[in-house]
């Protein structure tokens, strides 16, 4: 049995002085966390699941750490969920009480349930005497994570506790994480990237988080410069760290964050692909490469490059310590080489049970053999770097007889000065199946660069299949709350 949080066990000493999280001029040690969520655990410790409104503050971290102190499994709400999606999520998962703060106000579909109030302030707060929680077995559930609904409504991964274990100590070994590292992010709790990666992650190596509330470049130069040692974000964070980077009359603001971000250990960007323009732009600012890892809500994570590695901008590195990687044709052929293209399937101790109440789905995500379909297709060279081309479903183009991977022209389109965002897409065509469609914010929307010069930028730099057929110009791309381009509502637009 794996001992989840260690740090948290019986903190004595300086152990239970050392900051354990804090948020904004909230700050709690080490000490503080386990009296706080021993005596939440004893509150929830009958439920038989408990769901979360995961807002980003404290008492989101005392929630979840007191549902795993107390082996009860939890289930992250996003606040900015809709009626219909929330609705969905509790019937499927069937909390009996839900965890908020004392200034949160969730919506009526959650009156039903049992309300325990979680309160950061109240530290104080004791356990009946005698009490103590328990760790629970390795494969017990200890977080129920709703992925996004693209064919269908939300489905519930059941991320068992030796899932986090070895994907937490996984990146221990790429990163050298420690205790002694302070992790500075600004990411959601409802998800992992955020909750498993950015609060979970330090609170097992015993180090501490900086939470900035909301992302913005001022907080993360401010936390980084005094004594921040790993900043992780989105692409669309390293994006804005970029711009200030850039300026031309940043002044005091551009060489405070350049310094703050070139005295940090570790800057990770994760969730979606960060462009070479932007790795490019800060690297020269600052003389730190940031690297970038790979994984999903069920996977969590499968790819990092290390610390000690060689940062290769538009690669997600090699596998983790435990975790197998394959490329998989259509037809089932695993294919290897580096110019080989296919769908990316992992196995290993990180990845999830199942989804929870789809036993269906669940089979149609692993191969008889027990290899976990991705549905990203990437590419992996010779030292066994792994290049992520993005999704099977709306980034791999098949135009011509050739497979395009759509962040390739991406970045290209975002080297060019008069482009400020870009996606790619495929769309249907009679003649070469589907053809490549470019969606481009401007970086001057008042004298936007023309169709053709973008298009010829692209093949002048790649391949001349690769070139865009169609510039769409928008005000900004849809994204989701992790940043994501949502390509599928440019299909719609």
């Amino acid at each position: 049995m794996t001992l989840l949080l260690p740090a948290l066990q019986s903190p004595t000493g300086p152990a239970a002085s050392r900051e354990a999280v804090r948020f904004g001029a909230l700050s709690l040690t080490y000490g503080e966390l386990a009296a706080a969520s021993t005596a939440l655990a004893a509150r929830i410790a009958d439920a038989g699941r408990v769901a979360v409104w995961a807002t980003p503050t404290a008492e989101t971290v005392i929630a979840v750490v007191a549902a795993l102190r107390a082996g009860v499994p939890a289930v992250p709400l996003n606040p900015r969920t809709g009626e219909a999606e929330l609705a969905h999520i509790l019937a499927d998962s069937e909390p009996t009480a839900v965890l908020a703060g004392p200034d949160d106000a969730p919506p009526p579909a959650l009156e039903k349930l049992r309300r325990v109030t979680v309160d950061a302030r109240a530290t104080s707060s004791e356990a009946p005497e005698g009490y103590g929680p328990g760790e629970a077995a390795d494969e017990a559930p200890a977080l129920i994570v709703y992925t996004s609904g693209t064919t269908g409504p939300p489905k519930g991964a059941v991320l068992p506790r030796r899932a986090i274990a070895a994907s937490l100590d996984a990146l221990e070994d790429a990163w050298g994480w420690t205790g002694d590292d302070v992790l500075v992010h600004a990411l959601p709790l409802f998800h992992v990237h955020g909750l498993i990666l950015g609060v979970l992650g330090p609170l097992r190596r015993g180090g501490s988080l900086r939470h900035l509330g909301k992302f913005s470049t001022e907080g993360v130069a401010r936390e980084l410069g005094s004594g921040g040692t790993m900043l992780f974000g989105v692409p669309t964070m390293y994006h804005r760290l970029a711009e200030v980077l850039d300026a031309s009359a940043g002044g005091a603001e551009r060489g405070e964050l350049a310094g703050a971000l070139a005295g940090a250990r570790l800057l990770v960007s994760g969730s979606a692909a960060l462009p070479v323009h932007d790795h490019e732009r800060i690297a020269a600012a600052t003389g730190r490469r940031v690297i970038e890892r790979y994984g999903m809500t069920e996977t969590l994570m499968s790819t990092g490059i290390r610390a000690d590695g060689v940062p290769r901008p538009g690669t997600v590195g090699p596998p983790l310590a435990g975790v197998e990687l394959r490329l998989v044709e259509e037809d089932g052929t695993v294919l290897e080489g580096p110019e080989a293209i296919g769908e990316i399937q992992v196995r290993g101790p990180n990845l999830f049970t199942g989804y929870l109440n789809r036993p269906d789905a669940t089979a149609a995500a692993h191969t008889a053999d027990g290899w976990f379909r991705t549905g990203d297709v990437g590419t992996v060279d010779g030292d066994g770097y792994v290049t992520i081309v993005g999704r099977k479903a709306t980034d791999l183009i098949k135009s011509g007889g050739y497979k395009i991977g759509a962040g390739e022209i991406e970045n290209v389109l975002l080297g060019h000065p008069g482009v400020r965002e870009a996606a790619v897409t495929g769309e249907a065509d009679p003649d070469l199946g589907e053809r490549v469609v470019a969606w481009v914010v401007a970086a001057d929307p008042d004298s936007p660069p023309r169709a053709e010069e973008l298009a010829d930028h692209v093949a002048g730099q790649l391949a001349p299949h690769k070139r865009p057929r169609t510039v769409h110009f928008l005000d900004a791309l849809p994204r989701n709350d992790l940043g994501k381009i949502m390509k599928r509502s440019l299909h719609a637009r």
